[in-house]
Formats: structure tokens, C-alpha cells, sequence
């Protein structure tokens, strides 16, 4: 079924799936309704080991690799996308970022916790007035003594109401642009912190997100990711993998609305026959089949490479831009299909069709990824 994929990961494949299927997806309905996900649940992924998929083991986490961690991330897009959000808020972005940056002392404080889930982490990038254009943030470090002094705000940060870990991007110079962004790890109850009240979403309803506010917030020295001026590099690079796992959930979440519609053009009769016999029908599925086949090819593809070592900026954007383009077409497709009922929020294409919106923004917009992959395309032009 999978040629590409040796053994352990297709047992990790239908593992997944059946704790997906059996622990998960009942709680879908209520997780949607009251838009927060209940703690048991984060500890059930995190006993299954989930957070800590895609991380060495010698860093607290599971192994597999990132192919691993796409691999998996796909059978959880079969359940309610805020499920699998809240992982890659935490272990994803946040603990991305700690393990690319380090030093040793901060991802051994944090990763351990992280990776199991005992700590929830988010990811401070995105400002008001800096989304796309992520160098030019305004939220700023000044050096004062042994610590830095960080004042400014962020914005639709993913798993703020309920973090406990923040990795915090400010620059220490505006003049130097992209070159004076750096990291930093901020924790909750630190002087100096306001999360704001969690937003109110079209969608991913049970993700929580929120603004963070820093008024001469104090952190140590030793709480900085990697060199002074270095938090752009390791943000692109935390971006990288983040976009691979985006991809890999679009596949998971396309192919399960594929597997609905072919259901329902099976079942449902119109004018004395299937719907399914009409090309009309015929021709989106098709298509769709097509697609996701194709975005999963890119999505282990980019995953292999990332596992080799190489670097998979263009290769991860082009996973992204494909697989979330594709699942926008499929949720749309879907809704016609099922007609009246794909728009009644008693069947789930219905929540599925509003989740899927947000992944042509977040982690770069479409056009953000076009950029990037004709930036690399023309380098030495």
C-alpha cells in the first residue's frame, strides 16, 4: 500500500489509525462544541508518545524521524484538526525551535517536558503589524546587564491560553532588520507576561489561540536560543519542519474527506441511481485522488530528505503550497457533494470544510510559499 515506507513505520501508520479511530475521534463533537480540548486527551497523546514523534530519543522524544512524524500526523488529520494543532503548537514549533537553536542547557530544561506533553509550549513569531514579513517584528530585546528587557506584543499565537513555554522571537536593533531577530524562552509566569483572552476562530475550534503582551519583561541570558542575532535563521529552519507536518495533515484531512465522498456517491440515488454514476461527480474524485497522491509523494519526499540531513526549505513550501491547495479544493468538493447536509453542522465535512481555510495562511500563506520557492529558483540571478 505504502512501498515507500519501510515496516515500523507502517505498524506506526495503523497504530496511529487505531487510536485515532478508537480514542480521538469521539471526542470530536465535544471538542467542537465547547472549543477546548480536554486535558485527558493531550495526556492520551501524549502516553501514545505522539509530542515527542520526529525527536531523537536522546532529546526526550520518540525517533522515527521526520517521515516518522508526517507519517503519523496523517492518521491524525482523520479526527478533529485541533487534536493534532495542539501538538504542533507545542512539540512542533516551540520544541522545534529549542531543539535547531539550543544550547544543550535549554533543551535539556525543556525538551524533556515538552516531548511528553507535562509542559504545553507555543511559538511568538507573528506581531500585528509583522505576519508575512516575519523580519520585520517590532517586538524588541534590549540588553540590560546579564538579561534582556523584552517589551511588545504577538499575535494568533497557537496554544497561548493553555502554554506553559513560550519561544519568544524580538530583535535587539530594528536597523539591522532580519539580523537582529532573536530567540528566547519565556516562561508563563514570568513578571512582565499577559496572554490575552483566547480568540474566536471561523475555525479550529478547540485550538486555543491568543495575543501575548511583554511590558519590560526581564528574562536571563541563559534563556536565549542559539547566538544573539541568529533567531531569524532558526526560525526559517523551525518553519521547515513546521510546513512538512502542515502538508502531512492536509493529506490526512483530504484523503478522509475523499473516503466520505466516495462513500456518499455510493449511497446516495438520485433519479433512481447513485450519484457516483454521474461524471459529474465522478470528475472532483477523480481529481482529488489524483492530488493527494501526488501531495503525499511531495510531503514523504521532503520528510526523506530532511531525515538525510539535507536542507528542505523549498522542498517543504512546495509540500505545503501543493497539499493545503489541495485540501481546499477537496473540502469544497466535498460540501457539493454531499449537498445540503455537507452544509448542516450535524455531519463533520461541515467543520472539516472551516478547519481547512486556515492552512493557506498559517506558517506561511500561499503566496508567502511561491516566494519562497521562486526565491531559491532565481538566487543567482
Amino acid at each position: 500500500m505504502n512501498p515507500v515506507l519501510p515496516d515500523e513505520l507502517l505498524m506506526l501508520q495503523r497504530s496511529v489509525r487505531e487510536f485515532v479511530e478508537t480514542r480521538l475521534e469521539p471526542l470530536s463533537r465535544e471538542i467542537e462544541e465547547r472549543d477546548a480540548i480536554p486535558r485527558t486527551a493531550i495526556d492520551d497523546m501524549a502516553e501514545m508518545g505522539l509530542f515527542g514523534l520526529g525527536f531523537a530519543e536522546d532529546r526526550g522524544g520518540q525517533g522515527f524521524g521526520k517521515l516518522g512524524y508526517c507519517v503519523a500526523v496523517e492518521q491524525l488529520a482523520r479526527t478533529n484538526a485541533s487534536l493534532w494543532n495542539v501538538i504542533g503548537g507545542s512539540a512542533g514549533l516551540c520544541g522545534t525551535a529549542i531543539d535547531v537553536g539550543g544550547p544543550d542547557a535549554l533543551r535539556g530544561r525543556y525538551l524533556p517536558d515538552l516531548l511528553t506533553a507535562r509542559k504545553i509550549g507555543a511559538y511568538g513569531l507573528s506581531e500585528p503589524g509583522a505576519g508575512s514579513d516575519a523580519g520585520g517584528l517590532q517586538t524588541t530585546a534590549r540588553r540590560d546587564g546579564d538579561g534582556y528587557v523584552i517589551d511588545g506584543a504577538k499575535t494568533f499565537i497557537t496554544n497561548a491560553p493553555i502554554a506553559d513555554v513560550f519561544v519568544v522571537f524580538a530583535t535587539v536593533d530594528r536597523a539591522l532588520g532580519s539580523k537582529g531577530i532573536t530567540a528566547f524562552v519565556v516562561e508563563r509566569d514570568v513578571h512582565g507576561l499577559e496572554v490575552g483572552p483566547n480568540d474566536a476562530k471561523m475555525g479550529l475550534h478547540g485550538s486555543t489561540t491568543a495575543q501575548l503582551f511583554f511590558r519590560e519583561l526581564r528574562v536571563p541570558a541563559t534563556q536565549r536560543i542559539g547566538e544573539e542575532g541568529k533567531g531569524f535563521q532558526i526560525a526559517l529552519r523551525t518553519l521547515d519542519y513546521g510546513r512538512m507536518g502542515l502538508a502531512a495533515h492536509a493529506v490526512g484531512a483530504a484523503q478522509r474527506l475523499l473516503e466520505a465522498c466516495v462513500a456518499h456517491a455510493k449511497t446516495r440515488a438520485q433519479f433512481g441511481k447513485p450519484i457516483g454514476v454521474n461524471q459529474a461527480i465522478q470528475w472532483p474524485i477523480a481529481d482529488a485522488a489524483t492530488e493527494i497522491h501526488a501531495a503525499r509523494l511531495m510531503v514523504y519526499d521532503a520528510a526523506a530528505r530532511a531525515d538525510r540531513g539535507e536542507r528542505v526549505t523549498d522542498r517543504a513550501a512546495m509540500a505545503k503550497l501543493f497539499a493545503t491547495e489541495l485540501l481546499g479544493r477537496v473540502a469544497d468538493a466535498a460540501v457539493q457533494i454531499h449537498g445540503g447536509m455537507g452544509y448542516m453542522k450535524e455531519l463533520w465535512i461541515e467543520r472539516a470544510y472551516r478547519d481547512a481555510r486556515i492552512y493557506r495562511i498559517y506558517e506561511g500563506t500561499s503566496e508567502i510559499q511561491r516566494l519562497v520557492i521562486a526565491s531559491g529558483l532565481l538566487a543567482d540571478t
